[in-house]
């Protein structure tokens, strides 16, 4: 819906099918914006629902100087500066059921979809490691393997001694710890941490 279709609802006052399609088409988008800037689920979560019903509420006195997206954006940049200040204010009951339910599902699907770009994001980083620190983190982190587990699984010998095994896993360790400092600083870099 362009923003001259919306705008002429809202004049009939028909503001329903204005915040559907608002909730539908950029909910999704803002809900990630607040997650990024936020850090938390749960305060996305309550910021966004206050973002849809401050939308809800507001389209009738919405003055069209600026489109419908930048609007959102700025109803959510200001919920987000509430709920870091402590001071969020949730107006209940604000929004028609359908909206409810609409911004229920746009909330889990846009999580869903963060989870797994992040985890997408996170792999990538991890196959730009060489091959034996690959392996090292699969058996430790993925597979669960115990530190014994995975020293032999390194060792040449198939039977080492007691003596290289330990030796084999005080090193893995300490490979390990230098693999997720370097990880935590891609992660860091690519603004996943």
């Amino acid at each position: 819906m362009t923003d001259l279709e919306a705008r002429a609802l809202v004049d009939a006052g028909q503001l329903e099918p204005v915040a559907t399609g608002v909730i539908a088409t950029l909910g999704g988008e803002v809900y990630g914006f607040l997650r990024a800037s936020l850090g938390s689920d749960s305060d996305a979560d309550d910021t966004f629902a206050a973002t849809c019903e401050r939308m809800w509420r507001g389209l009738p006195r919405f003055r069209w100087q600026c489109s419908l997206r930048t609007w959102i954006y700025v109803i959510a940049r200001n919920e987000a500066a509430r709920t870091a200040r402590g001071n969020r204010r949730i107006h209940a009951g604000q929004v028609a059921p359908s909206q409810v339910e609409l911004v229920a599902a746009v909330r889990s699907e846009t999580r869903s979809r963060l989870k797994s770009e992040k985890l997408d994001r996170f792999r990538a980083l991890r196959d730009e490691l060489p091959s034996d620190d690959r392996m090292l983190l699969i058996l430790r982190v993925d597979r669960g393997l115990a530190w014994g587990e995975v020293a032999r699984t390194f060792l040449e010998a198939e039977e080492p001694d007691a003596a290289a095994l330990q030796r084999e896993t005080v090193r893995l360790r300490k490979r390990f710890q230098l693999i997720k400092q370097r990880l935590a600083t891609r992660a860091r870099e690519e603004g996943l941490a």
